[in-house]
């Protein structure tokens, strides 16, 4: 199943950092292809226009900034 949408990263300032984020997750945790051998086994983080993170049944681009390793905490929560 995909999911798609954005996540606001909160920033110092008071504002937020917006994040688009692709996944596709099993229904199941999945020991071969799943992050930590959970449910997610595909996702993309886009943020100002560049791919800050990537993960396609293995790390493509691991989490490049704050702002993504954030997102992917919230994700690994969500569904994972």
């Amino acid at each position: 199943m995909w999911k798609e949408g954005t996540i606001g990263i909160p920033k110092k300032d008071g504002g937020y950092k917006s994040v688009k984020y692709w996944v596709k997750h099993f229904d199941e945790p999945n020991e071969d292809y799943g992050i930590n051998g959970g449910k997610i086994s595909k996702f993309s983080l886009k943020m100002d226009g560049e791919w800050i993170a990537n993960y396609d049944r293995g790390w493509d681009i691991e989490p490049t900034c704050e702002e993504a390793n954030l997102a992917l905490s919230i994700l690994l929560n969500e569904l994972n």
